[in-house]
């Protein structure tokens, strides 16, 4: 997968996304509980009504990603420094 997707309304427990590109996708009142990425770019993209719920994140892409109405309990997201994208949030938000 290189280019854009659109996901909506749809339910993907346990899903796997190794090593792929997802720029600018959508991903809207979808079902991503309990799966995994790994290598996979999302830069641009949004996450709308999502459940993230135990989803396991690792190497990858969140550079411009928007992330609004999530279920992140239980999130784990590996190979990424947290608390820079806390700090780049703040300071987004700051300048809003």
């Amino acid at each position: 997968m290189s280019e854009s997707k659109r996901f909506e309304q749809e339910q993907m427990p346990g899903a796997t996304f190794r090593g792929c590109a997802m720029p600018r996708s959508e991903f809207d009142d979808v079902g991503l509980a309990d799966s995994r990425f790994v290598n996979v770019t999302f830069r641009g993209a949004s996450f709308t009504d999502i459940n993230f719920q135990g989803a396991k994140l690792k190497d990858v892409n969140l550079a411009d990603v928007s992330i609004d109405n999530a279920n992140i309990e239980g999130l784990t997201i590996l190979g990424w420094n947290i608390a820079e994208l806390i700090k780049d949030a703040r300071q987004r938000k700051g300048s809003s």
